[in-house]
């Protein structure tokens, strides 16, 4: 029961068509209180078109609106509240999201149309930092979001497993490093190794020279450098693999940099073919003045790749293997103008998919105001985040539930639950700056809280098992249910939105939203009171439940039937 589209009519129809439907529904608010009405239509933006002072606007309008739809329609000031009739508005909504249990809220706008996503991508032989969080449970939200739309994402963890990186943690390695001490402590031991390079090369510029010149062996195939950087990837992909199961994200692919190095020359091929590399200070670029753009650097003077050539070499595949309706970047906002850079090459070159490609920024995770960097050594290790946060969840079940039969599980849930849904409930392209403890709150705005909200009204439908709750008949007039009703109605709108905006913090300030109404609900409501709506609220409470673990799914963060 859309009744957006049943005011949008009845205005249109007094309005005798002089705005059409599109225009009447754009113009639609939200009262902030439902005493307000559920949808308001403001008519300051008719004066000039009718002539009429605002207020006589609303007034004449509501005079000739069909109400038959609706509970009534009053009018405030220049303002036409709509109010709904609750009882058919309940019932309709109860009905569908109880049909359609999880499935609530899907649709087939995708197409299922291929969506590759660029994300996670943390360097080999370095740790997964609180910096590489963000790509990987942005993107991984965005994935499901994609699902839920219809369309067929594909998680694409393109590792840096190339580049100049490799030419200095080599030499780190053969000037300081030593086989056993790797082995007992593989990342930590090479990012000291890293770390070192770094601090040393400021007085000892040589030692870049020796770097540019270990990438070069390990890009013509020296067998020694292959060997130090398979062993460095291999431990790399174990540990990363720890962090992505404790987080619950999974890859179609591990694509990365290194996979796409035998068809770097197929690229400059293309590009001299067409002629758009140019020479530059014995450089090869790409003239990119056209889009206002610097020069795309192809190829260094010494003639070693790029990360954009490797870039233009990862897109030209996806887009012959996938032939992808969109192709997301999950990157962080600092590359803004390198995409840029990259989707011009491409539609220069005239890459099928170049204008679908679509850099998703993220903003900067920051501790005590400050930016993470493995080169200068300021690193907060993600698993050890994870490991804390638990450890935390498990000491406020132990306080509040401490005959929990679960527990640890729940609080493996909740813990790392917790740092997914304290990143994604901000607008991405915000900048975060990291406090554990506030994510853990069982109140405010934060996971537990929303986890909490579901786990009580699965304790309620515990409580009420000897109730058939059915989809039928569920006709709640309860004033106090109204503002949950309403909020379970928006959920499939919700889901478009958070698509269309790639954007996870819709999904997770609706879940908030919904938790709040569903907790005031039942602070106020006799739920398990015997009389004739018994089963309609308790349709309410299972619909709650559906609708917040749905929500907490998109987001990539499980709800515990019990905390």
């Amino acid at each position: 029961m859309d009744y957006k589209q049943k005011v949008t009519a009845a205005l249109v129809a007094a309005l005798d068509g002089q705005l059409t439907a599109e225009d009447v529904r754009a113009k639609l608010e939200r009262p902030k209180t439902s005493n307000k009405g559920d949808i308001a239509f403001p008519t300051f933006t008719l004066a000039k078109l009718l002539h009429q002072a605002p207020q006589q606007i609303a007034q004449n309008l509501a005079d000739k609106l069909d109400t038959t739809d609706f509970e009534k329609v009053e009018v405030v000031g220049p303002y036409l509240n709509f109010f709904f009739d609750k009882a058919g508005y309940s019932a309709d909504t109860l009905k569908t999201v109880l049909t359609a249990g999880a499935d609530y809220g899907q649709n087939q706008d995708g197409n299922n149309g291929n969506v590759p996503i660029d994300m996670s991508s943390p360097n080999i032989a370095k740790p997964m930092s609180m910096g590489h969080l963000r790509s990987t449970v942005i993107g991984n939200s965005i994935a499901n979001i994609l699902t839920k739309n219809g369309y067929h994402p594909i998680k694409d963890n393109h590792l840096g497993d190339w580049g100049t990186q490799f030419g200095k943690l080599i030499t780190a390695y053969k000037l300081w490093g030593n086989e056993a001490d790797v082995k007992k402590d593989p990342i930590n031991k090479l990012v000291e190794y890293y770390v070192r390079f770094h601090k040393e090369d400021v007085d000892k510029p040589e030692l870049d020279d020796i770097a540019r010149e270990w990438f070069r062996k390990l890009e013509a195939g020296d067998p020694e450098a292959h060997k130090l950087w398979e062993w460095f990837r291999e431990v790399s992909l174990q540990e990363f693999n720890d962090v992505y199961k404790e987080l619950g994200v999974k890859f179609d692919t591990y694509n990365g940099e290194a996979f796409y190095n035998d068809k770097l020359a197929e690229v400059v091929q293309l590009l001299k073919d067409k002629h758009l590399l140019v020479e530059s200070q014995g450089a090869q670029v790409v003239d990119l003045s056209k889009y206002d753009l610097n020069p795309a650097l192809i190829l260094k003077s010494d003639g070693a790749s790029l990360y954009i050539t490797r870039d233009i070499a990862t897109a030209l595949y996806r887009d012959r293997t996938y032939s992808p309706v969109k192709n997301l970047y999950v990157v962080g906002s600092e590359q803004t103008y390198y995409f840029k850079q990259l989707k011009a090459v491409l539609e220069e070159m005239g890459v099928k998919s170049a204008p679908n490609l679509q850099h998703v920024p993220f903003g900067l995770i920051t501790v005590d105001g400050k930016k993470l960097s493995t080169r200068s050594g300021r690193i907060i290790l993600l698993a050890k985040v994870l490991e804390e946060s638990v450890k935390l969840a498990q000491e406020e079940i132990a306080e509040k539930n401490p005959t929990l039969a679960n527990k640890d599980e729940v609080a493996k849930q909740v813990g790392v639950g917790a740092i997914v849904f304290g990143d994604l409930k901000n607008e991405r392209t915000n900048n975060i700056d990291f406090v554990l403890a506030d994510q853990l709150k069982f109140e405010g705005e934060t996971g537990p809280y929303v986890q909490y909200a579901h786990a009580r009204a699965e304790s309620i439908l515990r409580k009420a098992a000897h109730v058939d709750v059915t989809a039928d008949a569920n006709q709640l007039t309860d004033p106090l249910a109204w503002d949950t009703i309403k909020a379970l109605a928006d959920f499939p709108q919700i889901v478009k939105m958070a698509c269309d905006e790639l954007e996870p913090s819709v999904i997770a300030k609706y879940a908030i939203r919904l938790a709040k109404t569903f907790n005031k609900y039942y602070a106020h409501a006799k739920i398990l009171t015997d009389d004739a709506e018994l089963s309609a609220r308790l349709a309410l409470v299972k619909a709650v439940s559906t609708v917040l673990k749905e929500a907490l799914r998109l987001l990539g963060v499980q709800a515990p039937d019990e905390m």
